[in-house]
């Protein structure tokens, strides 16, 4: 968890994946709320996963509604609109939008592939050496 705890009348910021069994892969959500918490202090920012490891999705919106926040904004860490970013994820907002009237709880679009991504896949790309077979795939950056 990142961000405010007393976010009366504040943004809430919900970041959610998969969620994964490996302690190291849901770590990755955690540092990446920490960084967004510390480009949006106003914010309350907090993590979510949809399977496999907590805290699941409506506990993370209920938990920043009970610290105040009027609005909340999920934010799918996925790449792609799938089953998870078009049906669970909206699923379970609509479920928070009846358990808390009054409150803003949207939304937003996955990753997708827009030019900041297009950045972070030529630099993996740069991090690897095709010729050097102990290089290629080896899966250097963080939490791998």
């Amino acid at each position: 968890m990142s961000g405010r705890d007393d976010a009366a009348g504040t943004l809430a910021i919900v970041l959610i994946d998969h969620g994964s069994r490996r302690p190291e892969a849901n770590a990755q959500l955690e540092e990446l709320a920490r960084r967004v918490a510390a480009r949006r202090p106003d914010a309350l920012v907090r993590t979510a996963h949809l399977e496999l490891a907590e805290p699941t999705l409506p506990h993370a919106i209920d938990e920043c509604v009970s610290a105040g926040a009027r609005t909340v904004v999920v934010h799918p860490f996925f790449l792609g609109p799938g089953r998870h970013t078009t049906e669970d994820i909206p699923r379970q907002t609509a479920e928070a939008r009846r358990r808390h009237p009054g409150v803003s709880i949207e939304t937003t679009a996955p990753l997708g592939v827009g030019e900041g991504m297009v950045d972070i896949v030529l630099t993996r790309i740069e991090e690897t050496d095709p010729g050097d077979p102990l290089k290629a795939g080896s899966g250097r950056e963080a939490g791998r």
